[in-house]
């Protein structure tokens, strides 16, 4: 049997109707393929790691 943490394939939809974007308190939409929530308003792109959002306006990265 394995210790490994399982990172989900997927995030929760109820999680994403409570987290905002912490710059503008925006909602936030999810894009599976790259494992980031994205705010259109602050055009940031925060990082999911091991399964948990990181909404650290230092650690997005910036859209163009």
């Amino acid at each position: 049997m394995s210790d490994a943490f399982v990172t989900p394939p997927s995030v929760d939809p109820r999680l994403l109707e409570v987290l905002v974007c912490p710059v503008t308190r925006g909602r936030l939409t999810y894009d599976r393929e790259a494992q980031e929530l994205i705010s259109p308003g602050a055009k940031k792109a925060y990082p999911i790691r091991d399964g948990v959002p990181i909404l650290l306006p230092e650690e997005a990265r910036d859209l163009s």
